[in-house]
């Protein structure tokens, strides 16, 4: 079973597990307080790293980084965003929307080009 508990959460929980406060794990982390309460109160998006890495050192834990979507799934939404795009740049520089071109058409051709982009070179699909 995928373990879904937001990483501020289980950092808190070791922390009163351990019995630790914030000030102490402040101090042995090397990490400010204010930063050490953000990190734990889950508003630490802004905090660095390695501020994070520091705590859980502290409290004893890894930080495991692990995949949320599998790499197809990444493979596929970036070809259909590119793809997507691709395929507006050639109706606008061809003036198809002038020409009534159907939705259909349209997503034949995006379709298509998903299609083309995921045989291809990954440097190519991943290009700006």
């Amino acid at each position: 079973m995928k373990d879904t508990q937001p990483l501020f959460e289980k950092l808190e929980a070791r922390r009163r597990e351990l019995g630790i406060s914030q000030a102490v794990l402040a101090e042995r982390s090397g990490v400010s307080l204010p930063t050490v309460h953000r990190i734990l109160s889950g508003h630490g998006s802004r905090a660095s790293i390695e501020n994070i890495l520091a705590v859980t050192q502290i409290l004893g834990m890894d930080l495991d980084v692990v995949p949320r979507l599998d790499s197809a799934a990444i493979l596929e939404q970036q070809a259909r965003q590119k793809a997507e795009k691709l395929v507006r740049m050639v109706q606008g520089t061809s003036a198809l929307e002038g020409q009534g071109v159907s939705a259909g058409h349209i997503a034949k051709m995006i379709t298509k080009t998903i299609q083309e982009l995921l045989s291809g070179s990954r440097r190519r699909l991943w290009a700006e």
